[in-house]
């Protein structure tokens, strides 16, 4: 990365988010890890933009602003077991990787999978672990997890089968509505599950299976 008055590009970028996000870990993270690896060649000078830009299969990596808000919601503890749908460019896999004790990332596009794992590899991340499957159904197999982020729109709900995974003392982030999108915070207690809606996005679609 090149240096800019002494601090790295992803260092700048945590700085100029810190007005927006309170949590530590989190702006450590982005700090830490460098956003160009998950950017196309074309769109690699705008890496450290605070902006959404293009990834291949029509899909994005999200706007920094948006990805730190999410994982600031999700607050994981670095003993946490992690679903990570939507791997997309895998820069949200990547920063969950400093964040969590392991990661299981999901995604529907093999060749987006493909390009997230030998990017998270380039950086020495061995904690994440690559799945190409259906995000709706999540990994029931592998639950439950302690969090789950969930890095595209459900429409105007939420997954049950992924709700279905949360431990207890589990949480999970995910975009949901139709014509206007806003992050949902899902709580799981031995009493079943609760919500809290936070504050409005703009995700691509996540495709279910078939579609």
């Amino acid at each position: 990365m090149a240096l800019r008055d002494g601090l790295s590009d992803a260092a700048a970028l945590a700085q100029r988010l810190r007005v927006a996000v309170a949590d530590e870990r989190v702006l450590a993270a982005i700090a830490s890890i460098p956003r160009d690896r998950f950017v196309p060649e074309a769109e690699r000078a705008r890496s450290y933009e605070n902006v959404a830009l293009p990834i291949d299969c029509a899909q994005t990596i999200s706007q920094p602003l948006v990805v730190a808000r999410m994982l600031e919601a999700l607050a994981p503890a670095s003993s946490d077991r992690v679903l990570d749908v939507g791997t997309g460019s895998g820069y949200h896999a990547a920063l969950l990787a400093l964040l969590a004790d392991r990661v299981w990332t999901i995604e529907r596009h093999p060749e987006l999978s493909a390009q997230a794992e030998q990017a998270i590899r380039g950086l020495g991340l061995d904690n994440v672990e690559f799945v190409v499957g259906d995000g709706w159904a999540g990994l029931p197999d592998l639950a439950p997890f302690d969090a789950i982020n969930v890095a595209a729109s459900t429409g105007d709900r939420l997954p049950e089968a992924l709700e279905r995974q949360l431990a207890v003392g589990g949480r999970m982030v995910a975009p949901v509505g139709e014509g206007r999108q806003y992050l949902m915070l899902t709580r799981r207690s031995a009493d079943g599950l609760r919500r809290e809606r936070l504050e409005p996005v703009r995700f691509v679609p996540l495709v279910r299976e078939g579609e």
